[in-house]
């Protein structure tokens, strides 16, 4: 598939609004308006400021999670098949990683059906890894969008994984974790982003998820950093949640690390994308690249910088990336160590149960920096975490076998079930042999293919 250029994408965006009425944004207040209906056609971020981009003072004078507008809105698998839930879009207040003010959105699903209230809640955060904003989850998962087409294919395939938490009742909470700018791997800001998005979930009474639900947490790769970095900020920047566990896979614990074994590799334009959505949220980096690239860093930057997924990955592998950069010390120079410092994983224990995946031969994301990341937590003697690691699998396929594993250990956290104290560390041939990982996959896919029948999804 050819990637389309960024002019005939708007233009064919533009074309939409034109001939398309759509809904203004709710006023901006304490307590936000009612829901509006949803928009016939899905606009992305770019078209739709005044939804993701309230003004500034607005945001400013909201607490962080506080709703400050919120719409319905319509899912669906791969922006053709809608799926029967109830589904809303809010727009929250959160904090960058400089702990400014900022807007923030996410998507809101409640299944069909009774639940024990306060229902049970999830937070899963997608593997956006785009710098672009028409690649966000909230835009991605709607009925119509075009995002698939444009690339974004992480966000609906990763949406099954949601779609078999709101087969268990749960509600789902899915947060645009790289923020307005599209800050792609830059984790603080991503966990702050989630911890606020769940915030505002646990405020949205139709969601009937209140401020003492069961909280869990998932992401997997690009999931993963916005996923980490909540879990070791929930003690000091959102205490009040109720997150009972978290689980994590593929897991993004060192970017100087991945970008060490991504140079001159099939993955180096994906992690390049990373480096562009760094320089989003990380002033000085960004002064220090724009000092220091070369022509074609600055001309894959150019070109790369409004790319979704597939795109990223596609446009150019096998970069030197080293060799694009001018001469210096690397990640010895002030702004990069403190960029590299502040999204390593391991600056604090999360204070709640941990369950975490990874490929014994993950191509993208280095297992030696997951290892390091486990041994750090479990110097802890206080620490519940389960490590698994896969022999079975490469990056993407171990989110499919490990994703059922880690689905049911949630779902024993969530129930109230006690996580094993201490650490423990196993090798797996393949997680798809969890035991019940396979039943909880069948009755999963079996759900989701009554819902294409018409079945709302949750209803049992």
């Amino acid at each position: 598939m050819r990637s389309p250029t960024a002019s005939r994408w708007f233009t064919m965006a533009a074309a939409v609004v034109a001939a398309t009425s759509v809904m203004a944004a709710c006023p901006a207040a304490a307590e936000p308006a009612p829901a509006a209906p949803a928009p016939v056609i899905p606009l992305p971020p770019e078209l739709d400021p005044g939804f993701y981009l309230p003004a500034a003072e607005t945001v400013a004078a909201t607490a962080p999670g506080e709703i400050i507008a919120v719409r319905q809105v319509n899912v669906a698998d791969f922006g053709l098949l809608p799926i029967d839930v109830d589904a809303w879009q809010v727009s929250y207040r959160s904090n960058n990683s400089r702990d400014e003010a900022i807007p923030a959105v996410a998507t809101l699903i409640k299944p069909r059906g009774q639940a024990v209230e306060p229902r049970k809640l999830l937070s899963v955060q997608m593997a956006e890894d785009s710098t672009a904003g028409y690649c966000a989850p909230s835009y991605a998962l709607q009925h119509l969008s075009v995002a698939p087409l444009a690339g974004q294919i992480v966000v609906p395939a990763e949406f099954l994984f949601a779609q078999a938490a709101l087969a268990q009742g749960w509600a789902v909470v899915v947060p645009d974790h790289q923020g307005p700018n599209s800050a792609y791997a830059a984790g603080p800001l991503a966990g702050r982003i989630t911890l606020d998005g769940i915030r505002a979930a646990t405020s949205f009474a139709p969601l009937e998820a209140g401020s003492t639900a069961p909280v869990g947490l998932y992401g997997y790769s690009g999931g993963s950093i916005a996923t980490g970095h909540a879990a070791e900020l929930h003690a000091t920047y959102a205490p009040e949640l109720n997150i009972v566990g978290v689980a994590e896979g593929g897991v993004g614990a060192d970017l100087y690390a991945a970008l060490r074994m991504s140079n001159n590799q099939l993955t180096s334009g994906l992690v390049y994308a990373a480096v562009i959505g760094l320089t989003r949220e990380y002033p000085d980096f960004a002064a220090y690249l724009d000092q220091r690239l070369d022509p074609l860093g600055k001309g894959l930057t150019a070109v790369k910088s409004s790319l979704c997924v597939q795109y990223q990955s596609m446009l150019l592998p096998f970069l030197n990336l080293d060799a694009m950069i001018a001469s210096g010390d690397g990640p010895l120079d002030p702004p990069v160590a403190a960029m590299l410092a502040d999204t390593k994983m391991g600056k604090s224990v999360p204070d709640m149960p941990l369950f975490i995946w990874h490929s014994a031969w993950d191509e993208i994301l280095p297992l030696a920096a997951t290892d390091t990341l486990v041994d750090t937590y479990c110097r802890d003697p206080n620490t519940s975490l389960t490590y698994t690691r896969d022999h079975a699998s490469e990056h993407i396929v171990a989110e499919v076998v490990g994703g059922p594993a880690a689905l049911i250990w949630l779902r024993d956290r969530l129930d109230g079930v006690p996580a094993p104290a201490g650490c423990t560390t196993s090798d797996a041939g393949t997680m798809a042999a969890t035991p019940g990982a396979l039943d909880f996959l069948g009755d999963t896919l079996a759900a989701k293919f009554a819902s294409l029948f018409g079945m709302p999804l949750g209803s049992r």
